[in-house]
Order: C-alpha cells, then sequence, then structure tokens
C-alpha cells in the first residue's frame, strides 16, 4: 500500500519508494533518505510536527510538510 511517510503511526515501518529531488533537501538524502531504505517512525510530537524517524538506523526528525513529500510502502 503506497503512502506518504506523514501518515504513518508510531511503529510502523515502511520502505522509500520515491520523492521530488528538487524538494528534498541534499543533506536528509545524505542521511539515508533514499529510495529502496526502510524507515519507522520512533515518535510524533503532541502537536504531530516535527516525526522522529529512524533511516537505516540514522535517528532524525522532519517537519510534517517534507514527510508528506516521500512516498512509502507500508510493511506488514
Amino acid at each position: 500500500m503506497q503512502t506518504t511517510i506523514d501518515t504513518l503511526q508510531k511503529g510502523q515501518k515502511a520502505v522509500i519508494l520515491s520523492f521530488d529531488d528538487a524538494i528534498i533537501p541534499l543533506k536528509l538524502i545524505e542521511m539515508g533518505c533514499m529510495e529502496g531504505n526502510f524507515v519507522e517512525v520512533i515518535q510524533i510530537a503532541p502537536l504531530g510536527d516535527p516525526i522522529f524517524l529512524s533511516i537505516n538506523d540514522t535517528n532524525l526528525a522532519i517537519r510534517k510538510e517534507m514527510a508528506s513529500r516521500i512516498f512509502v510502502e507500508i510493511q506488514k
């Protein structure tokens, strides 16, 4: 099932399918946000922004707006 990172719940895991290179900052790509990598939602801030992720054993926080532009496939 294809969705975006911002719709995932805490603890859900997914594989990154695609994103727009022009929108995603280079630093995020350098930290592992690349097609084919696994992502897990570790925590969501109380007001929903930011979202704390683990991408290939790298922990990072991204804004909900950015997470809405990264397409993933949920892993069962």
